[in-house]
């Protein structure tokens, strides 16, 4: 581990921060993974597990985990845009499911942040299990900075 904090670094580096994060918070316990970023979005991957199971005799995981995942994907996105962590709070965040995700196979979240104002970022989203066009949820959301800027 870096001994650079990413919570304070001028750059923000995604990957770094998530190593971080993922130490500490549930995306850890949950088993979510850092997979890729951009200027404006970052992806996460949360592989298939059985823990993370709604109904056992269904094999499909729970819409908590997908929720976490989308949560934690579009609010990185935000700090990629913004090129720093800042702190904030999830203001809304709706998704939309579409199917359920198929047993075994790994879901990768897409966060994307398109506009940023003085005290709100909002993002969009997609969490497929292999085929981006064929979605297992569409996500839209804010989120309220808690700093003075």
């Amino acid at each position: 581990m870096s001994p650079i904090d990413p919570r304070t670094s001028k750059n923000f580096d995604p990957r770094l921060f998530f190593s971080y994060a993922r130490e500490l918070g549930h995306g850890g316990a949950l088993g979510i993974d850092y997979v890729a970023h951009g200027p404006d979005w970052v992806e996460l991957g949360l592989d298939y597990d059985e823990r993370l199971i709604g109904v056992v005799a269904t094999g499909i995981i729970a819409s908590g985990p997908i929720i976490s995942l989308m949560d934690m994907a579009t609010s990185m996105a935000i700090w990629v845009k913004i090129n720093r962590f800042r702190p904030q709070a999830t203001l809304d965040l709706r998704i939309d499911y579409l199917r359920p995700a198929v047993p075994g196979r790994k879901i990768v979240g897409r966060g994307e942040c398109y506009r940023i104002t003085t005290h709100v970022g909002f993002v969009r989203g997609l969490a497929h299990d292999g085929d981006r066009n064929d979605p297992v949820a569409h996500v839209s959301g804010t989120f309220m900075f808690t700093d003075a800027g």
